[in-house]
């Protein structure tokens, strides 16, 4: 009887899995190896919200290519970025490293989606301040365990980096809303400007609406902080008659 129990147990927790699994909200961040503005939110507003408590209720997509342009003859593609040529090959270190990491089996700790995230924060936390004058992928892959360093610079200094970039190029003209600004953040593939402009500031706030019952923790938290309480309302209520009723008095 135990032993069925506890198989009946398995298989509904494979079932939980399946279906917290697929409520997972599927997020797009469209953004710029160099871009302040997409640094800014991804180190103080993405980073620490996926990697608390929300890192089990998001998807995420990394596509870094924002107002770049390329051009093909024939087999080479030639790309202008919006902060120069040094964006340039830093988007294709982000490309790279999207298509290159790999969880380590020997530490289950670190998955693939993590490892990616770590080595993109750390790269746009370092922006455009290379002391030595050396973009740091090889220092951020250092630091956040990330093992085939050689293998994503190889990646980036070749046309597997360019073919690759090609693509978040690609993706990124296939918004249906063409991209006009940098961060774009797109919840469930669409983008909206108000959701957009309001992720930037308060990401969490912002995820939590799209986020299934049972929410986390830490969504309860920021529901009730913006909604007001009955005393501040009455209070508020209180104040609007006291003028309503010295307005009329006089």
């Amino acid at each position: 009887m135990s032993q069925k129990f506890i198989g009946v147990c398995l298989l509904l927790g494979c079932l939980v899995a399946s279906v917290h699994s697929a409520a997972k909200v599927p997020i797009a961040i469209y953004y710029e190896s160099l871009c302040p503005d997409s640094a800014k939110f991804i180190t103080e507003q993405l980073y620490p919200a996926v990697k608390g408590e929300l890192r089990d209720v998001v998807d995420l997509t990394f596509v870094p290519f924002g107002k770049s342009q390329f051009f093909t003859q024939g087999a080479e593609v030639t790309f202008t970025c919006h902060h120069g040529p040094n964006e340039c090959y830093g988007n294709k270190v982000h490309a790279c490293a999207i298509e290159h990491i790999q969880a380590n089996s020997y530490q289950i700790e670190y998955t693939r989606e993590s490892l990616t995230l770590d080595f993109i924060n750390c790269l746009m936390r370092a922006g455009k301040n290379f002391p030595d004058n050396v973009y740091p992928g090889q220092r951020c892959a250092t630091e956040n365990h990330i093992n085939n360093w050689e293998n994503i610079k190889t990646c980036a200094n070749t046309t597997e980096g360019s073919q690759l970039l090609r693509k978040a190029g690609e993706a990124t003209m296939r918004l249906k809303e063409p991209l006009t600004s940098v961060p774009s953040i797109l919840f469930n593939e669409q983008f909206e400007k108000k959701v957009n402009d309001r992720a930037q500031v308060n990401f969490i706030g912002t995820l939590c609406q799209y986020v299934s019952a049972p929410q986390p923790r830490i969504c309860a938290q920021h529901n009730a902080a913006a909604t007001p309480s009955l005393a501040s309302v009455s209070a508020i209520l209180s104040s609007l008659l006291g003028l309503w009723f010295i307005r009329s008095f006089y």
